[in-house]
């Protein structure tokens, strides 16, 4: 019971990281504005660290073959892009849009990836407390560039930053429902979370390849291009130093 309720303190902590967008309500607009380019470029850069270098690795650890997780990797992207199509028709398609449909794509994306975190932090302290917060230190630094990329994603799609903070943070509670779930499922949890990493990892890799890395080519001048690229750059190699550091 004692470690239940360290799960869920700590879960609900890394929760709060979505909060950290609440800088940018102080930042004029215009500022707002000239950066959110950088922010779509790092959310993309950590989908993509985030499907390679941690998701598609940890799912390939078990006890699944490699071509089942494929399957279920590229079953992901397809439903990913099938839910985008019928956002955009259930949004936009009286020829009027003002919020992108990749934005609510996104929401979708992490509110899975942080689900998964939960089932993850769940089965780590229920094999050992030590484990558990070892675990639950390497989801909470990855999650801090994450999160404030997604909330440049949420502004840049069209949302204001009253409602890109509140959508991130009930999203980014799914990481509590998660731990809880995990808790009642018990050791099966294990058996799951191979499909979960799969099935998340194409939807990261279909969010940053078809939605978010084609916003970055759309700017025409030659130094933001090399910035924001610089930017995306920097999401992989976050995600990659957070894989090498903490396994």
């Amino acid at each position: 019971m004692t470690n239940f309720i360290i799960a869920i303190s700590l879960a609900f902590l890394i929760s709060l990281f979505s909060l950290l967008g609440m800088v940018a309500l102080a930042i004029k607009e215009k500022v707002l504005r000239k950066i959110l380019l950088m922010l779509v470029g790092l959310s993309a850069g950590g989908l993509i660290g985030g499907a390679f270098f941690h998701l598609l690795p940890e799912a390939l650890e078990s006890e699944l073959k490699p071509l089942t997780i494929f399957a279920i990797t590229i079953g992901g992207f397809l439903l990913f892009f099938l839910l985008e199509k019928f956002l955009f028709w259930r949004h936009c398609h009286k020829g009027h849009c003002d919020v992108h449909s990749f934005t609510y794509l996104n929401l979708v994306g992490d509110g899975v990836h942080n689900f998964i975190d939960g089932l993850i932090i769940a089965a780590a302290f229920l094999v050992d407390i030590n484990l558990g917060l070892v675990t639950t230190l390497a989801i909470a630094l990855h999650e801090i560039p994450q999160e404030i990329g997604d909330f440049g994603v949420l502004i840049y799609g069209g949302f204001s930053k009253i409602k890109a903070l509140v959508s991130n943070f009930f999203v980014a509670l799914m990481v509590v429902v998660g731990v809880v779930v995990g808790y009642l499922v018990g050791e099966t949890v294990q058996l799951s979370i191979p499909f979960l990493l799969s099935f998340a990892a194409g939807g990261f890799i279909y969010i940053a390849a078809t939605d978010l890395i084609p916003e970055i080519r759309l700017e025409k001048k030659l130094g933001k291009s090399l910035i924001s690229f610089g930017v995306f750059l920097l999401g992989i190699l976050l995600m990659f130093g957070f894989k090498l550091f903490f396994g």
